[in-house]
């Protein structure tokens, strides 16, 4: 017999703060992140221990004989967050729901009624697995008791006594209680011993055993030592008080009251109904009610005070079989000009395509819909045969391509794309459904899908319906009968059309429809064509560049091995940290992750570089490993043997700021500080010997928005005369001549410039510039003494934030900020550095897209064939023909440097090469 014990509150915290930096929260405005992750670890949980029995442990409300013993006993904590308080009465409901039983002792923690019946139930011979990441359960683990310790990206670790033996070095797992007694526990405010850590408290266990029987030898240490553990052999022996689980709390093990059995379902579908959990849901009637073991979690995310409205009960959402509707199938050629004609009457229709795969590039048309009103639509489906479906297709052309009709879709760049293939670029203005809701709820899903349900009530075809679930037995949709795409591709077009009157009033009330229409929606057209046009990538100088950097590698490994002493595997960070901290002895405190390895991030071993050259030489091979594996080696897999490029997606919807994203691959991180990844940009050149690579961007486009947003007069000053704004700084903080300031003063300043507008603390500017904290602290108040309207600029946008719960860009794209009235500090500090970069950012992102408009508006009008082929972020790069460079450099110039009107100018470098690095 298996019994699951889960320390309640531990995992609750744990689910909540998983995802602190993108909230889960539902149409009502709650987060739901605990909740949903709590329900997400149980269900993994009893999917993978299978456990015959099972419980659940809180905490008590008021003060544990602990707290009675020491009232210090985790004072340092930060108040709870009140989502947490939420959400706990709704995760009680849940567990009541699953028949599981909630066990809870006044004065006694979780861990002392989980210690209690792991060891009750061992006693009868049950096999105790305790889910908790807590450390101090190690101290209960025995052959019929075990750790179920979460790790992080959603795998576990099951310890045993050997287990944790290993891992803290011990020799009996009693010792558990000693080790935490001697190096205290900060999370737990548990005192310890100052100044003995981990390693030291290791060694006094190995030679004494105990805390006991080290605090009856004193007399065999030495030094310093021995004044620390007599000195504080009270605080030692209270500090191992504290960290002792129980095992003999006022509770008894009723294995029949914990046998697992099959849930209420009505209770959990009412619940999860309430929650907006359609996920779960869907998943309840079936065998397993979870996702599979590494699947993604489809997160929501920050809800905007724009509410949408309760998600229906499954009772009140319709469908195709309870909805009266007309859909037409359009299969003759005489039916489709007849169509064709309508459409082309119309002030605007919605439309859709279905194809046979999601690559708009390559994937071939199954079948057209449109719609012009709500519960009528049209199918028409399209040939395999090329020559057949140019055919079928064309007498849509003149509707589509009408500049005076609005075009209507979910997702339409997929659409605009896939038509190009046949001939068609659809012109005119456009109404994007997923772009509406993403304006006004930007951190939302908006999947066709969950639109419906949400807003229209209405649950569509699901199209796993009709091609099977993902997989290989997936099929094409070229091969369900036609009768079924007809019934499904109408509704499509149908849904859409009611989803744009629905949305259209609502762009409007909340004073998004001019961004909406001016900006988002002309940026499609312009994006689609970036992504047809590709960049061309010399894959010949990456291979080169692969040989010589594999070479570097062997050669570094040699060196790092030299330095070491020892071989041992450097992609291993396990290995890593072992040859750091243990055979070299870098550091005498070192910090660990959660699963008991040594830390070997970038930040740790930056941190190290003075005290061993084999530091810098390890930071250089995983640099030089990651451009290999990311960029040099992947990026040629990536080129499209039809046209020789590589075709990157531009996605609208994705960050809450409204920068655009780049995916499949992402061209948008490639490094360009370093040299070696300066190669990488080499790689990507003009497209014939007739072209050149053309590269522009913005100047330090964020500080001006700053300067803007601020109308401090000394940063403003500096634009307008065109001054050196980071030498402008370093003077004025370090009250020197303009002349007197040295290369270092202006580094300081640039990332004091950069920094500190985006809320940066004086700990992260003191470890950005490797200096002490006191000296960035200094460096701080001088800045704003030097700028003091800037201060002045973020703390109203914290408290214009806080007061209505959302920021606005310069063109009125709202950004919300649930969190900002947190009483957590943590949750809170997020918020409120949003407040400050958050209007900057998508300031930026707004006026480079209205330059992106008006450059394509240009090219289309004086007829140019150089392409614009690539944005990132601040910077738009080009394909251009020699014979049109003066004139796209003048189009170029004009557009971005006229996209906004700040009360500074904006300005912009333009550069010319053969490839994209000597462009840029």
């Amino acid at each position: 017999m298996k019994l699951l014990l889960i320390d309640a509150y531990a995992l609750i915290y744990r689910s909540y703060y998983a995802f602190i930096r993108n909230p889960r929260v539902n149409s009502k405005g709650m987060n739901t992140s605990a909740i949903f992750g709590f329900i997400n670890s149980l269900d993994d949980a009893l999917r993978r221990l299978t456990p015959t029995h099972a419980a659940i442990a809180f905490d008590p409300a008021g003060p544990t004989f602990r707290h009675e013993a020491f009232p210090e006993y985790k004072a340092q904590r930060e108040k709870t967050p009140e989502d947490i308080h939420t959400s706990v009465p709704y995760i009680r409901r849940l567990i009541e729901a699953r028949h599981i039983p909630l066990l809870e002792v006044a004065r006694y923690e979780a861990d002392d009624v989980i210690g209690t019946i792991a060891t009750q139930a061992a006693q009868e011979q049950f096999d105790v697995y305790m889910m908790t990441p807590d450390k101090d359960y190690g101290q209960l683990v025995t052959d019929r008791i075990f750790q179920f310790r979460p790790r992080h990206g959603g795998d576990y670790e099951t310890m045993g006594t050997t287990e944790v033996l290993a891992k803290y070095g011990l020799t009996d797992v009693r010792q558990v209680v000693d080790l935490l007694g001697l190096m205290g526990d900060a999370s737990d405010n548990i005192p310890g011993c100052p100044g003995v850590g981990e390693k030291t408290a290791q060694k006094l266990l190995t030679e004494f055993g105990s805390i006991e029987r080290l605090l009856e030898s004193t007399d065999q240490l030495k030094g310093a030592l021995r004044t620390k553990i007599e000195t504080h052999a009270e605080q030692i022996r209270f500090s191992k008080f504290l960290a002792t689980i129980v095992t003999d709390a006022p509770i008894r093990f009723d294995a029949a009251a914990c046998a697992v059995s099959e849930p209420d379902r009505d209770a959990l579908r009412e619940l999860y109904t309430e929650l907006e959990f359609r996920s779960f849901l869907t998943k309840l009637d079936t065998p397993t009610d979870a996702p599979a073991p590494g699947s993604q979690l489809t997160l929501f995310a920050n809800e905007p005070t724009a509410m949408p409205p309760q998600s229906p009960d499954e009772a009140d959402t319709a469908d195709a079989t309870t909805t009266p509707h007309t859909y037409h199938l359009v299969d003759t050629e005489e039916a489709r000009r007849a169509l064709a004609e309508q459409l082309n009457q119309a002030e605007a229709f919605a439309f859709d395509t279905e194809t046979e795969g999601v690559d708009a590039l390559h994937t071939r048309l199954v079948g057209m819909s449109f719609a012009l009103r709500a519960h009528e639509a049209w199918y028409v489906p399209v040939p395999a045969d090329e020559e057949e479906a140019r055919a079928t297709v064309a007498p849509f052309a003149a509707p589509l391509q009408n500049t005076a009709i609005r075009k209507v879709g979910q997702n339409i760049k997929f659409d605009l794309m896939v038509l190009i293939k046949y001939g068609i670029r659809a012109d005119g203005p456009l109404f994007d459904t997923m772009i509406a809701h993403y304006l006004l709820h930007p951190e939302l899903r908006h999947n066709m899908d969950y639109l419906s349900e949400t807003y229209l009530r209405y649950r569509p075809i699901a199209i796993e319906s009709l091609i099977g679930p993902r997989g290989k037995g997936q099929r094409s949709m070229r091969e369900v009968p036609v009768k079924d795409v007809c019934e499904y591709a109408a509704e499509d077009a149908d849904v859409t059309w009611q989803l744009m009157e629905h949305f259209r009033p609502l762009l409007a009330e909340h004073g998004v429809e001019q961004l909406f229409h001016d900006i988002e929606m002309p940026l499609v057209p312009v994006l689609a064509e970036m992504e047809e046009a590709g960049m061309t990538l010399d894959t010949e100088a990456l291979r080169q560049s692969s040989d010589e950097l594999n070479a570097t590698l062997r050669s570094l490994e040699e060196e790092i091995h030299t330095l070491a002493g020892m071989e041992f595997n450097i992609n291993s960070s396990r290995q890593v940290g072992t040859v750091l901290f243990e055979h070299l002895r870098l550091e005498e405190k070192v910090k660990k992750t959660k699963t008991g390895l040594y830390s070997t991030g970038e930040e740790v071993l930056e941190k190290l570089r003075s005290k061993h050259p084999i530091v810098d030489k390890l930071l250089d091979y995983r640099r030089v490993k990651k451009l290999l594996s990311t960029y040099i080696d992947a990026l040629p897999e990536r080129v499209d043997p039809a046209t020789g490029k590589i075709h990157t997606s531009f996605n609208q919807t994705v960050t809450s700021t409204g920068r655009l994203s780049s995916s499949n691959p992402n061209l948008q991180n490639i490094p360009v500080r370093e040299e070696l990844g300066r190669e990488i940009r080499k790689a990507f050149t003009a497209d014939d010997a007739d072209s050149v690579f053309f590269s522009a961007d913005y100047s330090q486009i964020e500080l001006r928005i700053m300067a803007h947003f601020s109308g401090d007069e000394h940063m403003t000053d500096a634009f307008r005369h065109g001054t050196d704004i980071h030498a402008a700084t370093a003077a004025k903080i370090f009250g020197v001549t303009p002349e007197e300031v040295t290369s270092d003063m202006r580094r300081r300043a640039k990332t004091a410039n950069f920094g500190i507008i985006y809320g940066i603390s004086a700990f992260g500017l003191a470890e950005r510039l490797a200096i002490p904290r006191a000296e960035a602290r200094e460096l701080i108040d001088g800045y704003f003494a030097s700028y003091p309207r800037i201060k002045a600029y973020m703390d109203e946008s914290i408290r214009t934030a806080t007061e209505r719960g959302y920021v606005e860009t310069l063109f009125g794209r709202r950004l919300f900020l649930p969190d900002i009235r947190s009483r957590n500090a943590v949750v809170r500090g997020y918020a409120e550095r949003g407040a400050i970069n958050a209007p900057i950012q998508g300031t930026a992102a707004d006026i480079i897209k209205i330059a992106m408009i008006g450059i394509r508006r240009r090219f289309r009008q004086e007829h140019l064939r150089s392409r614009m082929i690539l944005q990132v972020h601040d910077e738009l790069n080009f394909n251009v023909r020699k014979e049109e460079l003066d004139v796209v450099r003048r189009i170029v110039r004009e557009e971005m440097e006229g996209a906004a009107k700040l009360s500074v100018p904006l300005t912009v470098d333009c550069g010319v090469g053969r490839n994209w690095l000597e462009a840029h």
